[in-house]
């Protein structure tokens, strides 16, 4: 057998601090804006945050953080937690972004799973880390992020942030290491059972800054100015920390001010043309924009995932304010991008309705990703946009095994979602639901993500969440928890007839019931497994 000819090219591993390497060198000026947690505006630039990664890499190191080991983070979008991004990874070992939002003794639990060394976290979670310091024993130390002025008074040792890093020099050459070697570690929402742990490696991240980037995913360059809505704490904040130095784009921290005011304000006066989030913040926005009559004078576009973007928003992005929607999916154990939605040249000449239908969807994969779906039986199913069945995916940035795991999740190298999708021919998808919150009817299924949505176009409704309810005939039928809009007295009635026409009359709730509001994870997405429990023995009227 002839020996294969390899190419005589540099053998350069795929490695995070390359990232900020590269926006340091070539994108040095571009500014860094953040909101931070003591009130004020900070700004500096990629050069900055480059030196200052360096520094802290060396004060983790004199702080005797080896390779592989764990640094947590508790702290919301800003340049300090840019900095622990990139130095942590970039010096070998793992930063494990914990989810602030999550009960106390979930993140105990996480903390200790992973069994996190030091955790870094902004001091508006002080009471949060006070609370959770006697569970996790494997901690050495907590770190405040602030400095010596803003320090808090605590009942535990604190280290302070900017005092660490003060005494270092930033004369840190960031290591050579294998591109498989672990770099990040974020864990799922744990809505079912505990949270499970996802390790990200240096080479999964590049290759996914570089996937995200593209034109036909969120067509990022240095000509942008980013404002990640969607928090670093949640799949490291879709990856757009490590895009944004790969291009050299102007990056704009929200810190913990995400309402629809305080993100306008931000917006207009940082030039943002591009951002991310879940429907839940820009449900907030689009109300407080409409409610002072104002524009966006400079955002051109948004990415919406984490859970599917109802039409209406879609349309009032688009029609009203010009800003074009990217319609996302992925998940944590997708690093998280998988799919995102655009036109293609031949759609330009097809009317303005079908390509919005077009635009619902959750979009074609991006190259690094690749996706089938399966029926009940385990056999492929074909791309018709017909079928639908549960959605598989595999690629380079596609989880393997959980973290600390005995056994993989995998069927036939593939990794199931958990969403249950069709594909039309030229590869778009459609989730029509999470595999556990289908509706099964009379043997037939009923999306109850189409049955929000049409919902959620009703001028009167802030939010709508379908469950399935128990029914002595049918198996299952859809319930629709509403919440309205301020002032609105919309009636069950009312809402029930909007469906009429709208979908298939079968597919029409049997019953609507109205809450002051939906319980949502802690990643912003509907939380239905609280709902499905307060509705357990609900009967629908009659």
């Amino acid at each position: 057998m002839a020996t294969p000819l390899l190419g005589q090219m540099m053998a350069a591993p795929l490695l995070i601090p390359s990232l900020l390497t590269h926006a340091a060198r070539h994108h040095g000026d571009t500014e860094i804006v953040s909101r931070r947690v003591e009130g004020d505006i900070h700004r500096y630039t990629w050069r900055d945050a480059e030196h200052r990664s360096r520094q802290l890499a060396q004060a983790l190191r004199r702080l005797g953080v080896g390779d592989g080991e764990r640094v947590a983070t508790l702290a919301w979008n800003g340049y300090r937690h840019l900095e622990l991004y990139y130095a942590i990874s970039g010096m070998g070992s793992v930063v494990h972004t914990v989810n602030p939002r999550l009960f106390p003794e979930q993140i105990a639990y996480i903390v200790n799973h992973a069994e996190d060394r030091y955790v870094a976290f902004d001091i508006n979670f002080l009471g949060l880390i006070e609370t959770i310091a006697p569970q996790c024993p494997s901690v050495q130390g907590w770190i405040a992020m602030t400095d010596r002025a803003h320090l808090p008074a605590s009942r535990l040792p604190l280290l302070c942030y900017e005092d660490l890093i003060g005494v270092e020099d930033g004369n840190f050459p960031w290591p050579s290491m294998d591109e498989n070697t672990a770099s990040g570690l974020c864990y799922t929402s744990g809505t079912t059972g505990h949270p499970k742990g996802v390790l990200y490696s240096h080479r999964s991240t590049v290759l996914h800054a570089f996937g995200a980037a593209l034109p036909d995913a969120m067509d990022m360059s240095a000509r942008d100015a980013v404002l990640p809505v969607v928090p670093m704490f949640h799949v490291n904040a879709w990856g757009l920390p490590y895009s944004s130095a790969l291009v050299g784009a102007k990056l704009v921290f929200p810190g913990k001010d995400l309402d629809g005011k305080s993100l306008y304000e931000l917006f207009e006066a940082e030039g943002v043309t591009f951002s991310a989030g879940v429907p839940t913040v820009w449900l907030g926005l689009l109300t407080y924009v409409k409610s002072i009559g104002a524009r966006f004078s400079t955002l051109e576009r948004t990415v919406i995932g984490g859970s599917a973007c109802p039409p209406a928003m879609l349309r009032t992005f688009e029609v009203d304010y010009g800003v074009r929607v990217i319609h996302a999916w992925g998940m944590s154990e997708m690093s998280p991008l998988g799919t995102l939605c655009h036109l293609r040249k031949h759609h330009r000449d097809l009317p303005a309705e079908a390509q919005q239908h077009i635009l619902e969807k959750q979009g074609t994969a991006i190259y690094g990703v690749d996706l089938k779906i399966v029926g009940p039986d385990g056999e492929e199913l074909p791309w018709d946009g017909k079928a639908f069945g549960d959605l598989y995916a595999r690629g380079p940035w596609v989880l393997d095994r959980y973290f600390r795991a005995d056994t993989s999740p995998l069927v036939d190298g593939w990794f199931p979602t958990g969403d249950v999708a069709t594909i039309d021919p030229e590869g778009y998808v459609q989730i029509t639901d999470r595999s556990k919150d289908v509706i099964k009817s009379g043997g037939e299924w009923i999306s109850s993500i189409d049955v929000e949505n049409v919902a959620m176009a009703h001028p009167e409704i802030h939010e709508a969440a379908c469950i399935a309810i128990r029914h002595p005939k049918w198996e299952e039928r859809p319930l629709l928890v509403v919440v309205r809009k301020p002032g609105s007295t919309l009636t069950r009635e009312a809402v029930l007839a909007f469906y009429q026409g709208r979908v298939v009359k079968w597919w029409i709730p049997d019953d609507v019931v109205f809450v002051d509001e939906i319980p949502h994870t802690a990643t912003g997405k509907m939380l239905k497994l609280k709902l499905r429990e307060a509705f357990r023995d609900y009967q629908a009227a009659p």
